[in-house]
């Protein structure tokens, strides 16, 4: 259950990069770029959006709905199983494009976000609470 709490707390940094995002380009300004300049550039530049969504909103739905899914699985809520089995498959996708955004920001349009990578970074430990879940639990078989 551990493993879940921690998918919690990334889930709630997500929550955060992603709202603030979303807030940022609602009000029609530029975030603030802690680390290089082409936070802008990223953002705005044709691959913003995902399926006519914008990629923060997108972002925004997954981290919600991973910190309900943990949320759930650590109460012990319902179907615990099905909640992982989904949880597990989210973040599968997230990872997958994560390293595709990764690749468009260093190949296609050579500027890196700093919100961008954070937002990698965060589904990459994911994956890697997932992982040493999955090894800790095999080692106490």
């Amino acid at each position: 259950m551990t493993a879940f709490a921690l998918l919690f707390t990334l889930s709630a940094i997500g929550i955060a990069e992603t709202a603030y995002l979303i807030r940022e380009r609602r009000a029609g300004e530029q975030p603030v770029c802690p680390i290089g300049g082409g936070c802008h550039e990223v953002l705005e530049s044709q691959y913003n959006r995902t399926f006519w969504i914008h990629n923060d909103i997108l972002g925004f739905l997954f981290y919600v709905s991973m910190a309900m899914l943990t949320g759930l699985t650590v109460a012990g809520i319902g179907p615990v199983f099905f909640w992982m089995v989904i949880a597990v498959a989210q973040v599968t996708g997230a990872f997958v494009m994560s390293a595709y955004f990764f690749f468009l920001q260093w190949r296609v349009i050579k500027a890196w976000c700093f919100w961008c990578l954070m937002s990698a970074a965060t589904v990459a430990g994911m994956v890697l609470v997932f992982a040493l879940d999955r090894l800790t639990s095999l080692q106490t078989l």
